[in-house]
């Protein structure tokens, strides 16, 4: 993560806090479809060739954002691969 010194103290850096907010709304942007699904067990809805594409794309982000030492991509990447791995399995169980 990018900081930048300000009155002798290291502040996050602009679009590090950008980066952030966007990890944070993105990803929870997931979980009423987790919640729905796990709550419903109806998967009919879902795509699953859609949900393992979206998958790999993530996890390649997370190998990006690893690269970049950037924590809000990191963090928003393991979450969301977390909750579309979710949704894979969900959808394989319950077909």
């Amino acid at each position: 993560m990018e900081y930048t010194k300000k009155n002798n103290k290291e502040v996050l850096n602009f679009y590090e806090i950008i980066g952030l907010l966007a990890a944070c709304i993105t990803t929870a942007s997931f979980l009423p479809q987790v919640f729905k699904t796990y709550k419903t067990k109806d998967t009919s809805g879902l795509s699953l060739t859609m949900y393992i594409a979206f998958f790999i794309g993530i996890i390649l982000w997370l190998i990006y954002g690893i690269q970049l030492n950037s924590l809000p991509m990191i963090l928003a990447n393991v979450i969301t691969a977390m909750l579309s791995l979710f949704l894979i399995i969900m959808k394989l169980k319950y077909k």
